[in-house]
């Protein structure tokens, strides 16, 4: 889609213009998007957002509550805003473009025709650097010009707001000042070892009971206003474990003009006074140390305190009086503020920038219950640095370095995608990259990482399977090695004995951070679905990477889940699957087949394992199970035909996402036939905004939409994306990205699902860039 021209008048009356937006304008835009606790966004669309401008709207955790953080620019006596929402100031900057890429968003603005400002915020995405990847950590830089071809007097201010250390605003918070002087490294680390644990070869006992109550479904309507509690190669293909990437670096950066050298870097710190580990208040963490921090020049100034006390000192004086306010109190109680603010002085033609970063330093990460019993894991991050400092000094002085990997990152994304689905192809996967890698938590050690996933929005659960199976697109795409670090617990918790079932669990807690397990068997039962996850994710993780010994080494419990399926997959029972919210079915068309896809695979697994009777007996029924499921659950007299919802529903279609397995692991078990009839069917059932993800419902899903997309002809594919794409840039829902939405309206079904990590299904047509030959050829 080329750069989208919106008409805000109302609103871009305040801001003296019209913004472009590049390459559409989304209905959140991401401003520092790096882990569950760490994601701000600014709301855009019309369903309460103000159409996508940085200044006159305050910032907001992606579940809407405010995260205050406020910009101003004061030239020659004049000050302006260039972020927040503080009503302390009446003028605006002209916003002229905003542009987003997959680890940056980025500003273009003018202070009443005077100064040209960038403002850029990058989160960065590292997939083969677990070092980076594991700190929760991004940056905000400001580039400052003169926009007239005169000198101007230039003074610069930055705040954040108490409101970033937990959803609490009755607790209390506390802060301190400090400045940093010396330059810290990262300790090395050799490869990541294959996880290991204790007693990992002691005899091991499954659950094995069969029989269960179904539960309804986790997921409710919210209204958006509340948030809820507890053909193209890429040339870049992953490394096999992803490493840090250590590069020199020198002293402190020198951004500002005309200021002298750097001595070091200041900082804000600010928390939670009562520390409540592994607890949340409306999504965000109730512990944890946040630091606010830029380069600490002479031309530096800094103040905490109430918000209008701070702000207004530097309306008045253009600086600030470097004192700290000592009456900690509740954050909502004259809402303290950390400002700072540079005298940037005479600015002419040469630009001047200032680099600040905003970080949350938590020691302990996840309680997991692995082979041992539930034990803490310690955030990642603390293996390489000693100290919430050296870790922030690092960061601070990585800059150059992290914005060339992110700019490197972000041409191989746009250029992979504009092979495989073209311009509007790249709009969507920009945008999903931070949001699906914000869902992740990195823990434990660089020998044996785990990867924590929150389901964000739908449920707060740890580790769901269903999630995690959509997600993973992107990491079979990017490194497929971080699959198998988000797989590991999973396996570590059921071989340990602990759940009590024979079928797959379907997440490790009900309330993240806490992967403590359902030793009692109540957890939202999906066994075909998460039987059928299991198998596929393991077998796709170990094509690529050809780790069969991790086949070998999970191999007892995949075939007890198999055994499952053979038993449950080919007449599903009356079940939810992964789309819970549409509710209970029996005889899905398209969860049976996730299930024989299953088996298949398993097949596949029992092949390169050295278990050719099992091979031969499971590849045997899958090919029989496939055969009588296109009788059971294809609508033959159609026209065109197409599969059903359920068996026999003449009436009924689906989106038939679970296809993708069969040519994500190039097992040639379904008919060419069966792929060239979906695609011929989509067509003729799209919306305004898509395909319906079954006949019950208007609404659809867009990870499921390019699950099919990605397998079916050239003209079909580019009709999904396109749409979609469309979609995206008109949509009046004003949360991070969507998944869930009204194929006729654009807006939300009565379902708010928002930043959710299932965004990195939108990467399944570039993780069959890596599938194994099948034979199949997708339609043309």
């Amino acid at each position: 889609m080329s750069t989208a021209f919106l008409l805000l008048s109302a609103f871009a009356g305040l801001c003296y213009g019209q913004s472009t937006f590049t390459p559409l304008r989304p209905p959140s835009l991401p401003l520092a998007v790096k882990s569950p606790y760490m994601s701000t966004w600014q709301h855009a669309g019309s369903d309460g957002g103000n159409g996508g401008y940085l200044a006159g709207q305050w910032p907001t955790f992606w579940n809407g509550q405010v995260t205050g953080w406020t910009g101003f620019i004061r030239v020659d006596n004049v000050t302006y805003t260039w972020m927040g929402a503080s009503d302390q100031n009446s003028l605006f900057v002209n916003q002229t473009n905003y542009e987003y890429t997959s680890t940056k968003s980025i500003f273009t603005m003018n202070a009443g025709g005077f100064v040209d400002m960038t403002v850029t915020f990058l989160s960065t995405v590292t997939p083969d650097d677990l070092m980076r990847s594991s700190l929760p950590f991004s940056y905000m830089n400001v580039d400052m010009t003169s926009a007239d071809g005169s000198d101007h007097d230039v003074q610069l201010y930055t705040d954040i707001s108490a409101e970033w250390v937990s959803g609490d605003h009755a607790a209390n918070a506390q802060w301190s000042y400090g400045t940093i002087q010396e330059e810290a490294s990262p300790r090395h680390f050799g490869p990541a070892a294959s996880a290991t644990w204790p007693a990992a070869h002691a005899p091991k006992s499954y659950g094995t009971k069969t029989d269960y109550t179904l539960t309804t479904s986790y997921a409710h309507p919210f209204p958006p206003a509340h948030g809820y509690g507890q053909g193209h190669k890429p040339t870049h293909f992953h490394k096999a474990h992803p490493q840090p990437t250590h590069k020199p670096h020198g002293s402190a950066r020198q951004h500002n003009s005309g200021s002298s050298q750097a001595s070091g870097i200041a900082y804000h710190e600010v928390y939670r006074q009562q520390q409540l580990n592994f607890s949340e208040t409306n999504q965000q963490a109730d512990w944890g140390y946040w630091y606010w921090a830029t380069e600490n020049t002479t031309s530096l100034s800094h103040q905490s305190g109430a918000d209008v006390d701070v702000r207004g000192q530097f309306l008045d004086n253009g600086s600030l009086d470097d004192t700290a306010d000592t009456d900690y109190r509740p954050i909502n109680d004259a809402f303290p503020v950390f400002g700072f603010a540079v005298d940037v002085g005479s600015l002419g033609s040469d630009t001047s920038s200032t680099l600040f970063q905003l970080s949350l330093h938590q020691q302990d990460c996840i309680q997991f219950e692995g082979a041992n019993g539930i034990e803490t894991l310690p955030c990642l991050w603390t293996s390489y640095f000693d100290s919430n400092t050296a870790a922030l000094e690092y960061f601070y002085n990585d800059y150059d370095t992290a914005s060339s990997m992110a700019s490197t990152f972000d041409s191989q994304i746009s250029s992979d995608s504009a092979a495989s689905g073209g311009d509007d192809y790249i709009s969507l996967t920009s945008l999903a990259a931070r949001q699906a890698f914000g869902a992740l938590e990195y823990t434990n050690t660089p020998e044996v990482p785990y990867i924590f996933l929150k389901e964000i929005s739908s449920d707060g659960n740890t580790q769901t399977v269903d999630v995690i199976f959509p997600f993973h697109p992107i990491a079979i795409y990017l490194n497929p090695t971080l699959l198998k670090y988000m797989l590991d617990p999973l396996f570590i918790n059921q071989e340990a004995g602990y759940w009590p079932y024979q079928f797959s669990i379907h997440d490790l807690g009900s309330s993240f951070p806490n992967a403590t397990g359902h030793n009692d068997g109540n957890d939202e039962m999906q066994p075909l679905e998460e039987c059928g996850d299991m198998i596929i994710m393991t077998l796709a993780y170990a094509q690529r990477t050809n780790d069969d010994a991790y086949l070998a080494q999970h191999y007892d419990i995949l075939r007890q889940w198999n055994e499952y399926l053979i038993e449950e997959a080919l007449i599903p029972a009356n079940q939810i699957s992964t789309d819970d919210f549409a509710g209970a079915l029996a005889n899905q068309t398209n969860l049976a087949l996730k299930g024989i896809i299953g088996i298949e695979a398993m097949a596949q697994i029992a092949n390169r394992t050295g278990h050719t009777a099992d091979g031969i007996n499971y590849t045997s029924i899958a090919h029989n199970y496939i055969s009588l499921w296109q009788t059971y659950g294809i609508n033959y007299d159609a026209n065109p035909p197409h599969a059903e919802l359920n068996y026999g529903n003449a009436s009924s279609y689906v989106l038939l996402y679970n296809l993708f397995g069969d040519a994500e692991l190039g097992l040639n078990l379904v008919p060419q036939s069966v792929y060239d009839m979906q695609s011929n069917f989509y067509p003729t059932v799209f919306n305004a905004y898509g395909v319906p993800l079954d006949t019950r419902h208007k609404y659809t899903k867009n990870d499921w939409e390019l699950f099919c997309a990605a397998i079916a002809s050239t003209s079909t594919k580019d009709q999904f994306i396109s749409t979609i794409a469309n979609w995206l840039g008109v949509t009046p829902t004003n949360f991070a990205f969507t998944d869930l939405y009204d194929t006729i309206t654009g807006d939300y079904p009565g379902i708010t699902f928002r930043n959710r990590p299932v965004v990195g299904g939108l990467y399944a047509p570039l993780a069959l860039n890596s599938a194994p030959s099948s034979g199949i050829v997708l339609p043309s």
